[in-house]
């Protein structure tokens, strides 16, 4: 079906298109969600690892920003994903950057954004989370946020900031995932200091303090950074790293295809694996596998470099949401052992 509608969606501004898939999804209700469990069912994971204190359900997760507002927060699960975080969201509702701010490069299979974090706040998302709670949705995997700072909040007050999102969304989500590595909101990788991360961890722990939290970085970092940053996240007990989000470089694309962003998908790849790896070498956290993902290959590579899963969004764009049933398709041996070898142990 994707296949069929992809040429049509790619003749609109991508942004647009988004919208477009998103609202169509979310009209078609509970009938949509039957048809994807339907179509997904025979590639359906059994059990479950742990993560950092989550019980994940498969290899392949949903990465934050495709589903920024949690508008088809039912609908994931029955994709066949293994955990969903939702987001970025930030303290206070924003309209993000300017458009255009979003661009597709198929060739490479990449995207560049600079969205800028536009969200409908995380009040909203925490309000729309609980009225879905309350009205009986128990879902079958992880759900979990990321929480981002406002753009007019100035970096000396980002600490409350992300308080007060992790203090909404605490008791509704299964997780909580502090984003201070995305390019698009000025000044805010100057937060993956040593100092001001860990002031933000502290905090967030404060008002949350059973809630797993992941703090997801930046692969702009020198390899000396990631390792001091790992190292004091692991001795402040956070739960697991994300790496990576999208980069300032322009691995793969040419001077003709220039904007400012944010890149993401195959051409980040390679880093993100570096990244990985790197982590993996220097702590014991857990590790989310982010970039470049998109075949059971890609995957494969991500596990052997460390991760203990991955998060995709950009191959989706590309591949349609039939990629993860065929992703968690040819895992299922792999998944199978990972799992037995956790009972094992």
């Amino acid at each position: 079906m994707y296949r069929l509608i992809r040429p049509l969606l790619f003749r609109l501004d991508p942004e647009v298109a988004h919208r477009c898939v998103i609202k169509a999804t979310a009209m078609t209700g509970p009938l949509g969600r039957a048809m994807l469990k339907l179509r997904s069912g025979s590639s359906q994971l059994s059990g479950s690892i742990d993560v950092g204190g989550l019980n994940v359900k498969g290899f392949v997760g949903l990465a934050a920003g495709l589903d920024k507002d949690g508008e088809l927060a039912k609908f994931w699960p029955e994709v066949g994903f293994g955990l969903v975080e939702l987001g970025t969201v930030t303290a206070f509702a924003q309209p993000g950057n300017p458009r255009p701010r979003l661009f597709r490069y198929p060739r490479q299979s990449a995207l560049v954004n600079r969205m800028g974090f536009n969200n409908a706040g995380s009040e909203a998302l925490a309000h729309r989370l609980d009225r879905l709670r309350n009205a009986g949705w128990n879902p079958s995997v992880p759900i979990g946020v990321n929480i981002g700072k406002s753009r007019v909040t100035p970096l000396d007050q980002a600490v409350e900031d992300y308080v007060i999102s992790a203090k909404r969304l605490n008791s509704v989500v299964d997780y909580l995932t502090i984003n201070v590595s995305s390019p698009n909101t000025p000044g805010l990788r100057k937060l993956q200091n040593k100092d001001d991360l860990k002031f933000i961890v502290d905090g967030v722990r404060s008002v949350a303090p059973d809630c797993p939290i992941f703090v997801k970085l930046a692969p702009d970092m020198d390899n000396p950074s990631l390792e001091r940053t790992a190292i004091m996240l692991e001795q402040e007990g956070v739960s697991g790293l994300i790496a990576t989000n999208t980069t300032t470089e322009r691995y793969g694309l040419s001077d003709a295809d220039h904007v400012d962003g944010g890149l993401s998908g195959k051409p980040l790849a390679s880093r993100a694996r570096e990244i990985v790896s790197l982590l993996s070498s220097c702590c014991r956290l857990p590790i989310v596998g982010v970039g470049g993902v998109g075949s059971v290959n890609d995957v494969n590579a991500m596990l052997d470099a460390g991760a203990k899963v991955v998060q995709l969004y950009t191959a989706m764009i590309f591949d349609g949401p039939d990629l993860i049933r065929r992703l968690n398709q040819g895992l299922m041996s792999r998944w199978k052992e990972c799992v037995e070898a956790q009972k094992a142990s």
